[in-house]
């Protein structure tokens, strides 16, 4: 995959993180979208690092959707206790 392509992943990847963990964020609609591409960056990382997985070249890989929700969901949490409190 190329970097357009993770891009637009990170981007899916932040729309599906919000949905499954809504509520307020302190950075509004793209702070969240810059969390999803930086979550799908991390997720495939550490996918193919310490998981030993290598991320697929195949945009339609599940494993590769999952690491990138996966990290997505982790810096949205972690952007959320470092930043405000999201459930207000």
């Amino acid at each position: 995959m190329t970097v357009i392509s993770w891009i637009i992943l990170g981007l899916l990847a932040g729309a599906i993180a919000k949905f499954l963990l809504p509520g307020r964020d302190p950075g509004g609609l793209i702070g969240t979208t810059l969390i999803g591409i930086a979550g799908a960056f991390l997720g495939g990382w550490i996918s193919a690092r310490w998981l030993d997985h290598p991320i697929s070249k195949d945009f339609y890989d599940g494993a590769t959707w999952a690491a990138a929700i996966g990290g997505s969901l982790v810096l949205l949490v972690a952007y959320r206790l470092l930043f405000g409190n999201s459930r207000d």
